[in-house]
């Protein structure tokens, strides 16, 4: 089995995590920004400031290379692929943005319309995301051995 490349994990995990901030940006900040500000008001909250932001912004870009890490471990039993991508992208949408979704919502911190249309946006966010930073990824070109010297021939 061959090793998995760190230098292309972390290369498509950037390009995933580029696209899965941009994707937060637009929802919290322009698409859902009055329900994001309501729903911190009635937890009498703060709107995030720069360092939360620079936290959070981050934590996707870790989430980004998680995505690709998963989808370079996955690979060699799902055949690579867009198909293998987007496998990998659901399963790092249930485990982070799904479950969130729903812990935030049974525990009353966000309306279940926020926490849900949320959980939707970014299903559709991750799984382009896992797509265009997976197609980054490469497995790494196993060396070959030297062959200037032939063993038990004289030339």
């Amino acid at each position: 089995m061959e090793r998995i490349n760190i230098g292309r994990v972390i290369a498509g995990g950037l390009v995933a995590g580029l696209v899965m901030n941009i994707s937060e940006f637009l929802f919290n900040a322009v698409v859902m920004a009055k329900e994001v500000e309501a729903a911190m008001q009635s937890l009498n909250r703060p709107a995030a400031g720069g360092g939360e932001i620079a936290r959070l912004v981050g934590l996707t870009f870790l989430v980004g290379v998680a995505t690709v890490w998963l989808y370079a471990a996955i690979r060699p039993r799902f055949g690579a692929g867009v198909k293998t991508a987007l496998t990998a992208g659901l399963a790092v949408w249930a485990l982070v943005y799904f479950y969130s979704a729903v812990v935030g919502s049974t525990l009353g911190l966000f309306p279940a319309s926020l926490s849900f249309v949320g959980a939707a946006w970014e299903l559709a966010a991750t799984l382009a995301a896992a797509v265009a930073g997976c197609a980054i990824y490469k497995e790494a070109v196993a060396p070959q051995p030297h062959r200037s010297l032939e063993y038990g021939r004289n030339t």
